[in-house]
């Protein structure tokens, strides 16, 4: 039978954003319905003993799953076209959950080094306290992965355009190597979003989101999500999940169904003013590089050519004079804000250094490129020339 989550699968991407994974009441409601409820009620004990045991169909409890939360996930896998997903309260819930669902002591995974900095402590301090042995390698170079993958190695995690200097990794060549010693490649897909690199398509096993970012695409909700095979989704993460709790609210749920409906919209007109951005940038004296994957003179622009669809929202730019020059930058801004956030309709900018990367110290932070003078700007939704406008004039203040 050709169900609706068949049908769903074989739409093009921008009609699964606004249609994927919609369910009427019998009410017809031509918005998706938000179920505000913790609880469901039986028919009879016997079915609710049913449910318990996974063998009838309904729901249990909104920390397991819900009407509205199982819209959202629906719709996220079958634009990712992953057999399955998960929803989590945020996004470090999601990475955290990716990884310890499946490791316990005496593992050992391998990352990436060029991580946001939450993602870092996880790595760096929660999973050794728990005797997960954890090795970081230089997420550009195939010959650290080589070597740092072994037999017993379970997962090896990356982010992709990282953290904020947009480094790349190539997707394909880590999943075979990951896959040659039975690890599973996760990838952290929040930069890129689910339109502009597909890792799944590119040999990812699980790929996690911070839906606060593109996905809601507002700065009006937290939340997170993990996409996989159903084999790991629902028979090691799923287990963990319900008995940990870090469920989405079915509020928030309802907020990223109604995000991912304009996510193509936006990302159409962020990626195209982030293009001219960056090329802007460079045109201008006191800085010191401008980092894009769209930009020829990046490191690996044809790898991102080769492995994106789109160089994404985020540019990253070093400023001459370091921290003292940079916080002058910062301050002299009229229009862009100064948020660690990312992803949002509105242009906003950080300084890596002193905000989102400040646990890993300034000797790592120079190891990664994140010096004195780098700042992060996600770029939004404003008309290009007032963007470009306040930059210079914010430069020439500085």
């Amino acid at each position: 039978m050709d169900t609706e989550r068949d049908r769903g699968r074989r739409w093009r991407p921008a009609t699964r954003l606004v249609r994927g994974g919609a369910v009427r009441s019998p009410f017809g409601e031509t918005s998706e319905a938000l179920f505000l409820t913790s609880g469901f009620c039986y028919a009879n004990a016997a079915e609710a003993a049913a449910r318990f045991r996974g063998e009838a169909e309904g729901f249990v409890y909104s920390r397991y799953s819900n009407p509205t939360v199982r819209m959202f996930l629906d719709r996220l896998a079958a634009l990712e076209e992953a057999e399955a997903a998960s929803a989590t309260a945020s996004g470090m819930a999601a990475v955290s959950a990716a990884l310890l669902a499946q490791v316990k002591a005496g593992d050992h995974v391998v990352a990436a080094r060029a991580l946001f900095g939450s993602c870092r402590y996880v790595l760096d301090e929660l999973l050794p306290r728990f005797g997960v042995a954890v090795s970081l390698v230089d997420g550009t170079d195939l010959a650290q992965w080589r070597a740092a993958l072994r037999p017993g190695t379970v997962c090896a995690f990356v982010e992709t355009p990282a953290n904020p200097t947009l480094e790349l990794v190539d997707l394909r060549a880590v999943a075979d190597l990951c896959h040659a010693v039975g690890a599973r490649l996760i990838v952290d897909n929040v930069f890129a979003t689910p339109l502009l690199q597909r890792p799944i398509r590119l040999g990812a096993d699980i790929v996690v989101y911070s839906a606060t970012k593109h996905i809601d695409g507002h700065g009006r909700c937290l939340g997170g999500a993990i996409l996989g095979d159903a084999a790991f989704c629902e028979g090691i993460l799923s287990p963990f999940l319900r008995h940990t709790g870090p469920s989405l609210s079915p509020f928030n749920a309802w907020v990223l169904l109604k995000g991912l409906e304009t996510l193509a919209v936006r990302l159409d007109r962020q990626v195209r003013s982030s293009t001219e951005l960056a090329r802007f940038l460079c045109g201008l004296d006191g800085l010191r590089r401008v980092l894009y994957p769209g930009l020829a003179d990046h490191p690996q622009h044809e790898l991102a050519t080769r492995q994106m669809s789109g160089f994404g929202t985020v540019v990253a730019f070093e400023i001459d004079g370091g921290q003292a020059r940079a916080f002058r930058f910062l301050d002299g801004l009229r229009l862009i804000d100064i948020s660690n956030n990312l992803g949002d309709a509105k242009s906003l900018i950080t300084h890596p250094l002193s905000t989102t990367h400040q646990r890993l110290g300034a000797e790592e932070c120079a190891r990664l490129g994140i010096g004195a003078g780098l700042v992060r700007l996600s770029v939004g939704l404003e008309d290009v020339e007032d963007l470009k406008e306040d930059l210079q004039q914010a430069l020439a203040a500085a």
